[in-house]
């Protein structure tokens, strides 16, 4: 096991993204806000379905950020913009208007939502080695 010698990863000085990586997080953020607001609309139009639709779209982005970066960092991005899109949308303004009502739903969409954020960035595609098509081992 390598120690921070100077052929070990640790050793690497960081590197900002590419142009490319950059902008595909920027697009992730906001698809993730934009899939908030529809999940927010959806969750409280065809209860219990439109909650478990509302919720599956999140993991798909979720998740499908982390394997078209390659990187967990695709999934939080998106996440990042949902949970932002989804807390602005629960405040209320002067009016007194608001999206979200006070039932169950509601809060199953936040708290199902933010749970799939950390679940996905979690079992997201994270780093590994780069091997041919032998086994590890042998």
């Amino acid at each position: 096991m390598s120690n921070g010698g100077p052929g070990s990863l640790l050793a690497q000085p960081l590197r900002p993204p590419s142009a490319g990586r950059a902008a595909a997080h920027v697009g992730l953020v906001l698809l993730g806000a934009v899939t908030g607001l529809a999940g927010a609309l959806v969750q409280a139009a065809w209860f219990p379905g439109g909650l478990l639709l509302a919720l599956a779209g999140s993991a798909g982005l979720f998740l499908g950020g982390a394997y078209a970066t390659r990187s967990r960092s695709g999934a939080v991005a998106p996440a990042a913009g949902w949970i932002v899109a989804v807390i602005l949308l629960t405040t209320t303004r002067p009016e007194g208007d608001f999206l979200f009502g006070a039932g169950i739903g509601s809060y199953l969409f936040l708290l199902g939502g933010m749970a799939v954020a950390v679940i996905c960035a979690t079992v997201g595609a994270g780093r590994q080695p780069g091997a041919d098509s032998a086994r590890l081992g042998k």
